[in-house]
């Protein structure tokens, strides 16, 4: 579907649904690019974040795999494996795990999250390139208004 010569009238016409999904695809694709170009992949990340108690975790305490699928359930990708990026994050050195199949994360695992995460800005920037504020909080409470009229829930 193309937008090139549509008039306003034409694109209120638009599926909403197609061009989130288009909008989606191409957002993840975009930052997951990125942050592969810097080391790093897009659910290493996640899995730092949500380990450590500097981040989404409130206490700093270990999980399973299955927990921590549980945790990012709303946000991960089928093609996401877990297993294979914590195994990842083990040989570097930035998670370790205990007897009972908790991983944790290290000092310098936590370290490596915080310097991630200084990538995120350039990141956005670069997607809000010529979107400017108002824009961008107008979309989001039409997106939120949409998911309302049909019953879904905002997570």
């Amino acid at each position: 579907m193309t937008t090139q010569h549509l008039s306003d009238a034409d694109l209120a016409a638009q599926p909403a649904a197609y061009w989130t999904g288009v909008a989606y695809e191409a957002l993840i694709a975009f930052t997951r690019a990125r942050q592969a170009e810097l080391g790093f992949t897009q659910p290493q990340y996640w899995l730092l974040r949500n380990l450590s108690k500097n981040d989404i975790s409130p206490d700093g305490h270990g999980m399973t795999i299955p927990e921590l699928r549980e945790a990012m359930r709303s946000y991960l990708r089928p093609e996401d494996d877990l297993t294979a990026e914590s195994e990842t994050l083990l040989e570097r050195g930035w998670l370790t795990h205990d007897g009972d199949g908790r991983l944790w994360i290290t000092e310098a695992g936590d370290a490596a999250r915080a310097g991630l995460k200084q990538h995120a800005p350039a990141i956005r920037d670069r997607i809000h390139q010529g979107i400017d504020d108002a824009d961008y909080v107008t979309a989001l409470k039409v997106l939120q208004q949409m998911i309302r009229n049909t019953g879904g829930t905002e997570a």
